[in-house]
């Protein structure tokens, strides 16, 4: 395709209207209305906590916390995690859009107090109401500003990161050079940013680890690592050494190697923890010791 956007061909109409087969991969999870298309009510475990999701970046900055919490000796943290299969749309069944009217996962409902559960959507919030709960993983004072505008920068940055560069370059039914261009100047200039950040000190936050970290890691760490959309070599990832060391120190935590596995369905089947109800389903539950 020419990279002259005069070239395609294409005039918006007066008025857009929705061609169900657009959008590529996930054309059967995107919609342009809300609520929701079926009946289904949740699931819910033995533990207050209860965890709707799947391992996707976004979903594994929940489960990392909840690890971490756990490891940090909080036993109130233990959660039932059910997996949300976004493909079969099962973030619009009408208990998960109680949960979540914005229809994506991870979505968390707190039973502490059954009589006035406590729901709570959109990753960096469920880790910051989590932080508060439990007085961990958010630091104080000039620290704490640091660390809570390191996790708003990664909600604004990343939808351009997947959303945009992810999508264009990895899942749309046909490259775009214009949008595939936009999109890779700007992940390079989100990973220029950590990179001298991470260049300054050891975390986000500064020299102790956070829920900053937790809610940058499974998008840019990833992306570092060259493990998301194959774009490692395209992005020339190697500029960041900061990133890199970063990625690899939070990559080697207990807490984080088990909260990448929770609800995560592809990959080796060592790595896959459909639903995690206990700790000891990571020894007896993952995939590989499933039966077929």
């Amino acid at each position: 395709m020419s990279s002259n956007p005069s070239s395609s061909g294409y005039v918006p109409p007066r008025v857009w209207t929705w061609n169900r087969d657009n959008g590529g991969k996930f054309a059967s999870i995107n919609r342009p209305v809300a609520g929701p298309t079926h009946e289904k009510a949740l699931p819910l475990g033995r533990h207050p906590l209860q965890l709707y999701s799947l391992a996707t970046p976004n979903g594994v900055k929940v489960t990392v916390m909840l690890e971490e919490l756990l490891a940090l000796g909080h036993a109130d943290a233990e959660y039932d995690a059910w997996l949300i299969r976004i493909q079969e749309g099962d973030q619009f069944g009408s208990g998960f859009v109680e949960v979540n009217p914005n229809s994506k996962i991870p979505a968390l409902l707190d039973r502490t107090d059954p009589a006035a559960p406590v729901r709570v959507f959109e990753s960096g919030a469920i880790l910051l109401y989590l932080a508060e709960k439990f007085g961990e993983l958010i630091p104080s004072g000039a620290r704490r500003a640091q660390c809570l505008s390191w996790l708003f920068w990664q909600m604004g940055s990343a939808p351009y990161l997947g959303g945009g560069f992810g999508h264009f370059y990895a899942y749309a039914p046909f490259k775009i050079q214009y949008a595939i261009d936009r999109f890779a100047m700007e992940a390079k200039r989100q990973m220029d940013v950590l990179n001298r950040r991470l260049a300054e000190s050891a975390y986000l936050a500064g020299e102790e680890y956070s829920i900053a970290d937790i809610a940058v890691w499974p998008w840019y760490g990833a992306l570092a690592k060259g493990q998301i959309y194959e774009a490692g070599e395209f992005l020339s990832v190697q500029e960041y050494p900061h990133v890199i060391r970063w990625a690899d120190e939070i990559a080697r935590r207990p807490a984080v190697q088990r909260g990448r596995k929770v609800n995560r369905t592809w990959g080796e089947p060592s790595s896959q923890l459909h639903e995690r109800h206990d700790a000891s389903d990571f020894e007896l539950r993952t995939q590989d010791r499933m039966a077929p």
